[in-house]
């Protein structure tokens, strides 16, 4: 393992693996020097490589190590950094990093807007590079002035956002899609974990697209925002009765940290 620039770093072009995305990533929060919930994002890797098949030689510890170099050697405090490994007769192993993602407050105080995308993510459990769909989905709700694009399935369940988790909030109960139709975010077990903590029961049952306004509140999660709420979908307003209980969930996962 060794540390090298930025514009250094390269991808063989005519690799096969490359050209065809067989490939697995982790983003992962570095706050204070410390990389948040290093154990569980190295798990889920594992997962990933296994679900696609990726077999690699990077150990657990080995990565570990790589990003105690990196942060040392680059006396980072708080930053997003990512892991990538793409498979193959050579894999390759890279980390990177970036200026930590964080949201003005204004988006937890009055919420921010997502539209709807009809479509299925390909093996939802593995957090692979093929990310087409997501990439299409959230440009388009971009040029709409939304935050988050969200996913429906093909029997009109909202399973997820394109790089976050999906909730709405009905009585005592949080309702979100069972662990195998969605990648099961290491933020998301922290919600649910808050979640509980605060006395909803969890329903492991995706909300429909045409039923959202039913829940008294629905948001998102994901490593760089916790939990944040919804104030619009595809334009139209949200309950907002439970926003409260959803910043008290982000504070909690914050506070675990």
């Amino acid at each position: 393992m060794e540390i090298i620039r930025e514009d250094e770093a390269v991808l063989p072009v005519v690799s096969r693996e490359v050209q065809y995305s067989f490939s697995v990533y982790e983003a992962l929060r570095i706050t204070g020097g410390h990389v948040v919930h290093l154990d569980d994002h190295l798990h889920r890797l594992a997962v990933s490589c296994h679900d696609i098949g990726l077999v690699h030689p990077f150990s657990a510890r080995d990565i570990e190590e790589s990003l105690e170099r990196l942060i040392a050697a680059d006396s980072i405090k708080d930053a997003t950094a990512r892991i990538f490994i793409v498979g193959g007769p050579s894999p390759l192993f890279f980390i990177t990093y970036a200026d930590l993602l964080t949201y003005p407050d204004s988006y937890y105080s009055d919420g921010v807007k997502a539209t709807l995308y009809h479509g299925e993510r390909f093996m939802p459990e593995a957090k692979t590079s093929n990310l087409l769909m997501q990439y299409i989905a959230l440009e388009e709700a971009k040029r709409q002035g939304a935050f988050e694009a969200l996913l429906v399935d093909r029997h009109g369940f909202v399973l997820e956002g394109t790089r976050s988790n999906f909730y709405g909030i009905r009585g005592n109960a949080v309702y979100t899609a069972p662990d195998d139709k969605v990648l099961n975010g290491i933020t998301r077990i922290s919600v649910l974990k808050a979640a509980s903590e605060l006395g909803f029961r969890i329903i492991y049952e995706p909300p429909r697209f045409d039923e959202l306004l039913s829940y008294e509140s629905v948001f998102i999660s994901a490593t760089s925002m916790a939990a944040m709420p919804l104030s619009h979908i595809d334009g139209t307003p949200m309950r907002k009765e439970r926003w409260e209980e959803v910043l008290d969930m982000m504070r909690l996962v914050r506070k675990w940290e």
